[in-house]
């Protein structure tokens, strides 16, 4: 076989680069991108004709196509990576998916600082240096009832910083039951050892008494530490000490007293029909000195690590040097004092957070919208069989482990093609669509879809079936 004709026909560099498609590539990006492109896959088609000399269809067919796969290739590398995505899974806090919604008015409120200058650390009062945490710091205390407040970019940081300034090279007393892994595969013990401090671990899994924490306290001892353990239960023999307990125990021995709340709770959750989670603003009357938690969770915010107590402390967690290694930036600053603000009144924050929106959605409401946009996808009847089933939704995040939401969702059954086709084509959808499969069923939980949303995923789903 003379593969040297193969090798003839491929088009030249220099032609390519004149045809007209190649050519509209030029008004989405560089030339030099697409030259590259292109000689890419002049490269790839020689490789391709030397392994299969003899398949003289499937060169043919690759020679043809060379400028479509020019044009696809150009597409991937200039798209984004990172778009907004439908969350049809019923799981609020997906931390797959980003987790906590920003509501549109905080989000328009961080544009207009960012695409500007800010007086990120600039106090306009005083005309000098100002603090980048001054422009939460009083909005948090006043809502959490702590002295000061810090902010840093997750959680886990929060805890290695708090560690690491109060408690170095010195004991830091936890429960056996509270040594929790976060997610990810990062677990407190590490956190802590990465902070320098000596993890001593007191009474069991499923059991530790006051006295437990009382026992092993010394001289080396610099913390006791609680950890919320938001992510799991331990139900039945069980046994922990509270943090009012504790508090009292850290002020007998002047100790002070660490809590890791975890999901960042401050309204009462009860009144919204969920089991009681304990709030900043009881850990705080209850004692403790440090409480620290996550933005992104049940608080409704950007990913970051809220650190609030008495100012003893918090001064000295703000002066350690990791600490600017840990810091957030303006855009997390901007949202973080937007989320806090709609907090002064708890209403507004039910109304205005999206994640307590969520949660407080009334199963009624989520049925006619699901409805709704069942009988809208009717249409498509000949390809799948649609209806509104009954479900539940959850709050992620690995907070409230245990609770479920009642919901509804849109059930879609395909006739045409595998429910794992349809759930592909979705996802591989201009605005991603992401559902969750159940029984070659693919369902749509309208709990975590949005307001329009619904629109969108009439449009992805017409688009498969045009």
């Amino acid at each position: 076989m003379d593969v040297n004709k193969y090798y003839r026909s491929i088009p030249k560099v220099d032609s390519i680069m004149e045809n007209e498609e190649i050519k509209e590539l030029l008004d989405i990006t560089s030339r030099e991108l697409v030259l590259e492109c292109v000689r890419e896959a002049t490269e790839d088609l020689r490789i391709f004709i030397n392994n299969n000399p003899s398949n003289e269809n499937k060169i043919n067919e690759e020679i043809k196509n060379i400028v479509n796969k020019i044009t696809s290739e150009v597409h991937k590398i200039t798209s984004y990576n990172m778009k907004r995505v439908i969350n049809g899974t019923g799981t609020i806090l997906h931390t797959n998916l980003g987790r906590a919604v920003i509501s549109e008015q905080a989000a328009e409120r961080v544009k207009n600082i960012v695409t500007g200058y800010s007086n990120l650390e600039f106090d306009l009062e005083q005309g000098e240096r100002g603090s980048r945490y001054s422009h939460f710091e009083k909005i948090i205390c006043r809502i959490t009832g702590a002295e000061a407040a810090i902010a840093v970019n997750n959680n886990a940081a929060a805890v290695l910083l708090i560690l690491s300034s109060m408690a170095k090279d010195k004991e830091v007393i936890v429960s056996r039951g509270e040594l929790v892994e976060i997610g990810g595969s990062f677990r407190v013990p590490d956190v802590m050892m990465q902070s320098g401090s000596k993890l001593v671990e007191v009474g069991t899994t499923n059991k530790t008494h006051l006295y437990d924490y009382e026992s092993k306290i010394t001289s080396e001892t610099k913390a006791l530490l609680k950890i919320h353990t938001s992510n799991y239960k331990i139900v039945g023999f069980t046994e922990s000490v509270s943090i009012e307990e504790l508090s009292a125990l850290g002020k007998k021995y002047d100790i002070p007293v660490i809590e890791d709340i975890g999901s960042g709770v401050l309204v009462d959750l009860k009144n919204y029909g969920l089991t009681y989670e304990p709030t900043v603003q009881n850990s705080i009357k209850a004692g403790a000195d440090i409480v620290c938690f996550s933005g992104d969770k049940l608080l409704g915010g950007p990913q970051a690590g809220i650190i609030v107590g008495k100012k003893q402390y918090i001064d000295k967690i703000k002066k350690h040097p990791l600490n600017r290694a840990l810091r957030i930036d303006k855009f997390t600053a901007a949202v973080l004092e937007s989320v806090f603000h709609e907090y002064i009144d708890e209403e507004r924050a039910i109304n205005n957070v999206p994640v307590l929106n969520m949660i407080n959605k009334n199963a009624g409401d989520i049925r006619i919208g699901a409805e709704r946009l069942s009988n809208k996808l009717k249409e498509f009847s000949d390809f799948f069989e649609i209806d509104t089933a009954e479900c539940l939704s959850q709050i992620g995040g690995g907070a409230l482990p245990l609770e479920r939401i009642k919901s509804y969702a849109v059930s879609i059954k395909p006739k045409t093609m595998s429910c794992a086709s349809f759930e592909r084509k979705l996802r591989d959808s201009e605005i991603p669509v992401i559902g969750r499969v159940v029984n070659d069923t693919y369902y749509i939980d309208l709990r975590t879809v949005l307001d329009n949303e619904d629109q969108i995923i009439y449009d992805e789903i017409k688009n498969i079936f045009k």
